[in-house]
C-alpha cells in the first residue's frame, strides 16, 4: 500500500478543545491508531489540511522504517462482550446498587464505564 492508500482509510481522529492563556480555543487532533501522530489548529476549518499532512508524515516515516502501519480500528470488529473478572466484594457491592437502582447488574456497569471514558460526551470524526 502506498500514502494515500493509507490516507483514504477510516482512521479514529480524536479532537480535543485546546484553550490558551488569552482565552483563545484552538484544537488539538491525534489519530488514535497512529502513536504520536496529533497536530494542532486554531481554527476547525484547518483541521482536514493539517491532520492529513501530519498523517502523511507519519505513514511516510513508517514506510521508510519498515515498521507495520496500523490498520483502523472498527467499531464492526468489537463483539460488545468481554469477561471480566473481579473480587466478590466488589461483584456483590455491583449487584445491590443496580437492584437500588431498579436496573440489570449490566446496565449499571456499562452505564459506569461509559461515564468513565466520557463516552456520551467524546467528539470524535473519522478521516
Amino acid at each position: 500500500m502506498n500514502i494515500d492508500d493509507y490516507l483514504g482509510l477510516p482512521y479514529t481522529i480524536e479532537l480535543t478543545p485546546d484553550h490558551d492563556d488569552d482565552g483563545r480555543t484552538g484544537w488539538v487532533a491525534e489519530v488514535e491508531e497512529l502513536p504520536g501522530c496529533i497536530t494542532q489548529v486554531d481554527a476547525l476549518d484547518e483541521l482536514e489540511a493539517s491532520i492529513r499532512d501530519a498523517m502523511t508524515a507519519w505513514i511516510s516515516v513508517a514506510l521508510e522504517d519498515g515498521r507495520d502501519i496500523p490498520a483502523p480500528r472498527s467499531e464492526q470488529s468489537y463483539s460488545g462482550r468481554f469477561l471480566l473478572r473481579l473480587p466478590k466484594s466488589l461483584h456483590g457491592d455491583l449487584a445491590h446498587e443496580a437492584e437500588r437502582e431498579g436496573v440489570s447488574l449490566n446496565q449499571l456497569v456499562t452505564s459506569m464505564l461509559a461515564a468513565s471514558v466520557g463516552w456520551h460526551h467524546r467528539l470524535r470524526e473519522t478521516a
